[in-house]
């Protein structure tokens, strides 16, 4: 269903079930003979959603039968769990530096299933806070509760669409904005309007103090490209179809979750308002952590730009 402006969803719905799919790649790349990254609690989550599209990434009996169906299949699930793997590492990397240099104030905007309030290894006196619809936030935190895990820094659930006050909220909650603090904003620019993009990075750059450290991967260059949005569309059409065959529940068309306009570059955007600026792209990043991009798979990718940056002090 396509987005409407005060649309919602839970865990299994809309942005909700990318979460779950993410999630269920994680989980796959965990459990693989040479992960590049660890985390325990993505099979739970998989596990406590249920069946839905995202068992193919995690089921490795699922895949095979969708691979008999659609052999193209496996190729595009194996680059769609490289390519969570390293955007995983990546921002792992990210929130450890931002502790490291000192800062004790994290942000997870459309925190979905991620977990590294859990597995991370925090220093003593860092706050995270965790901003998402209410009923996704309401699904993680009763998944782990019952699951027995506890949290490795103090963490501060803010139940919010990103679309409402988001900043207010935040601050009611305890944030300090004279303050630095790490900020990220993993896998959701994608699913905003321009506008909200452009919005959110404000609200952003207005609560950061000097020192404050920000990570997203944001839509590169060519991302609204007819002819590869056409492609990456027909592929994501035979893989829905593959997995419509082999899983009882409704199939989300999650090419109809995101906004193809073209978009203010993040990285320049930064630059101007006084962040120093790294970037990587995709292929770029996959080979930074070992990995490749299939030469025939290339388009299957939306074009990807991952940016970390901090406000001068």
């Amino acid at each position: 269903m396509p987005r409407t402006d005060n649309d919602s969803w839970d865990i299994t719905q809309s942005v909700g079930a990318t979460a779950l799919g993410v999630a269920a790649a994680r989980a796959a790349e965990t459990e693989s003979a040479d992960p590049l990254i660890n985390d325990p609690f993505a099979r739970v989550f998989v596990n406590a959603a249920g069946e839905g599209v995202w068992s193919i990434y995690a089921d490795p009996g699922l895949l095979a039968k969708a691979v008999e169906l659609e052999p193209d299949v496996r190729s595009r699930i194996q680059l769609m769990i490289d390519f969570m793997a390293t955007r995983t590492a990546f921002f792992d990397e990210f929130f450890l530096g931002a502790a490291d240099s000192g800062v004790r104030q994290v942000v997870i905007l459309a925190a979905g299933l991620d977990a590294r309030t859990w597995r991370l290894p925090w220093p003593d006196g860092t706050v995270v806070y965790e901003l998402d619809q209410p009923k996704v936030l309401d699904f993680k935190t009763n998944t782990l509760r019952e699951h027995g895990a506890q949290p490795k820094a103090r963490l501060v659930n803010v139940p919010i669409d990103l679309r409402q006050d988001w900043p207010k909220a935040l601050q009611e909650a305890g944030f300090d904005a004279s303050r630095p603090a790490a900020w990220s904003a993993e896998g959701l620019v994608r699913y905003l309007p321009a506008q909200a993009q452009d919005l959110l990075f404000e609200r952003i750059h207005s609560l950061s103090a000097d020192g404050s450290w920000l990570a997203s991967n944001v839509p590169g260059a060519g991302f609204t490209d007819p002819e590869l949005v056409r492609r990456q569309r027909e592929d994501m059409q035979r893989m829905r179809a593959a997995a419509a065959k082999l899983v009882d529940s409704e199939i989300t068309d999650f090419d109809d979750l995101w906004y193809p306009e073209e978009r203010t570059p993040v990285d320049g955007w930064l630059r101007e308002y006084g962040w120093d600026v790294a970037t990587a792209t995709f292929s770029e990043l996959m080979a930074r952590y070992g990995r490749s991009v299939p030469q025939d798979a290339g388009h299957a990718m939306p074009p990807t730009l991952y940016v970390s940056a901090q406000r001068r002090r």
